[in-house]
């Protein structure tokens, strides 16, 4: 232990001795009256307080810098907690949706989560996670709790490709749920439309249009959207009505296929006779 504190009296005694003289020299200072020793005095202790107080300003700057980084960091873990939840709780409410839809609807269902979408102007679709593997086949309509999204066109074992009501080459007979009117609908590349209606049919505004059960692809009655207007009115004698879709497609993120195919013979007979229009 001797030969320790020997070893760092050697090596730091000069030192040692240099505070010990600091220390003493402010001792006699502090005792000191000269007025000449009191200015030093004074300009020392002021000269030591200017420093002190940059000092510690300078780590409070510091200290500041590190508490804001980590209320940053902090804040933009709570926003993606917030918005993890937000997309929790509206997937949710549409999954709610669907399990009421299961629950009301007589039909075989297939539950299927929408993977993808295609927004071109005229061949909108959307691929769904499951195909043949569960029984998804072409021509089975999708819907999800708010209406119809569309027809399933081509399939695999495990992915299924379903067009929209915003395809051009997706187009079928729809019915007025009020006047029980029948009319054939169609994307025009802007809007969802009935063609070629006489303008002596009873649709107004407001009607609620609805999947005929004249149609060979969709037979079942099927929500689709309003009525917002009527167009044409005043050329030739047809009106061409213009349909809100109830359906928010670019929000569907889940969604149900209904499990029945209808007649290949008449789906095709109804296609060639649309094909032609």
């Amino acid at each position: 232990m001797f030969r320790f504190f020997s070893n760092i009296w050697d090596n730091y005694k000069e030192y040692f001795i240099l505070v010990f003289l600091l220390i003493v020299g402010l001792i006699l200072l502090s005792f000191n009256q000269k007025p000449g020793v009191k200015t030093a005095r004074a300009v020392a202790f002021g000269t030591f307080a200017s420093l002190s107080s940059m000092v510690t300003d300078v780590i409070s700057v510091a200290q500041i810098k590190s508490d804001n980084t980590r209320l940053r960091e902090k804040n933009a873990e709570l926003m993606l907690q917030m918005n993890k939840l937000r997309e929790f709780g509206i997937i949710n409410e549409e999954l709610k949706g669907l399990l009421k839809l299961k629950d009301t609807i007589k039909y075989p269902l297939i539950p299927a989560k929408i993977v993808s979408k295609s927004f071109s102007t005229s061949q909108n679709t959307i691929t769904l996670l499951g195909g043949n593997s569960i029984g998804i086949k072409p021509g089975m309509p999708v819907i999800n709790d708010q209406g119809l999204l569309g027809l399933i066109y081509s399939t695999s074992d495990d992915f299924s490709i379903a067009r929209t009501l915003r395809n051009r080459d997706l187009k079928l007979t729809v019915k007025d749920e009020r006047s029980r009117i029948d009319g054939i609908m169609k994307w025009n590349g802007e809007d969802l439309v009935m063609v070629d209606v006489p303008k002596t049919f009873d649709i107004k505004p407001g009607d609620r249009i609805i999947t005929s059960e004249l149609s060979s692809l969709i037979s079942i009655p099927v929500p689709i959207g309003i009525v917002m207007e009527l167009r044409k009115v005043d050329i030739g004698i047809f009106n061409e009505v213009r349909i809100k879709p109830f359906v928010n497609f670019s929000g569907a993120d889940n969604a149900f296929v209904i499990g029945i195919v209808e007649s290949k013979q008449k789906n095709q007979l109804e296609l060639n006779f649309f094909n032609r229009k």
